[in-house]
């Protein structure tokens, strides 16, 4: 004699309704393996919309650590510009100080500029290959086999920028600015204190420090500013996002303001 069949009790309330005649998918036997149960549209879609929300959220947790470093920059260089030019005995040497902290400064956020970029291109991977395609209603991913570049780097990440490119990312965004602003601060600096320069041999003498002379020291400086400015505008042209904001909407009609 078969055993009576229980009677089925009531429906699951954390489950949706559902619609007459719909029929729930198969669940998966004890002992399956996840990869022989295969995903559903839904499980999928809902699956990468919590993960680009989570990467989303690291992206703008280490975008909003550059803007620290830069704070540090501009009030280290104030202060340090309030301080050489209160009196002429003060040396300019402060104003070389001054730059060498802004660099250890950009050290750091070039660092954390690369760490920036890991989430930032995998959060631009998702949205070029799946809510373009949404919001187009062509499924196409642009990028074949992209899903497969985000999964091999969430198993071994890798930085996108090498330290070089970072640095002179940062340079053409921000720093650049301040050391031209340092720069001109020492030309004035030399050149007014103690008294006005009258020349240009003048100027190398108020250079020296210490033992070392004034043509080291400038020549220091010049090769200096060369790198950076080389790097600030060769280096990050050519590393340049073509997906970053810039220029002007073609038709600024179409979006309200």
């Amino acid at each position: 004699m078969s055993d009576p069949v229980e009677p089925a009790g009531p429906p699951d309330p954390l489950e949706p309704p559902q619609a007459p005649g719909q029929t729930r998918p198969a669940q998966p036997a004890p002992g399956t393996q996840f990869e022989d149960y295969p995903l559903t549209r839904s499980e999928y879609i809902s699956a990468m919309v919590h993960f680009y929300r989570g990467e989303l959220g690291r992206a703008d947790h280490w975008r909003a650590r550059l803007d620290p470093t830069t704070n540090w920059a501009i009030v280290t260089t104030g202060a340090m510009l309030s301080f050489a030019f209160s009196t002429p005995e003060h040396s300019h040497v402060t104003l070389l100080l001054a730059l060498l902290l802004v660099s250890i400064f950009l050290w750091f956020e070039a660092r954390r500029f690369r760490y920036f970029d890991v989430w930032r291109s995998r959060v631009r991977m998702i949205e070029e290959n799946f809510w373009i395609p949404i919001i187009r209603r062509n499924l196409v991913s642009p990028r074949a086999h992209w899903g497969e570049f985000v999964a091999e780097d969430l198993d071994c990440p890798t930085f996108k920028l090498s330290v070089v490119e970072a640095i002179g990312i940062r340079l053409h965004r921000n720093y650049l600015w301040i050391y031209f602003a340092i720069l001109a601060a020492w030309l004035a600096k030399i050149h007014i204190h103690p008294t006005p320069a009258r020349n240009f041999a003048e100027l190398l003498d108020r250079m020296e420090i210490g033992p070392i002379s004034g043509w080291f020291v400038l020549a220091v400086i010049l090769l200096l500013y060369g790198g950076a400015v080389w790097m600030a505008f060769r280096v990050a042209h050519k590393r340049a996002a073509i997906d970053e904001v810039s220029g002007l909407e073609k038709y600024p009609g179409s979006w309200k303001t």
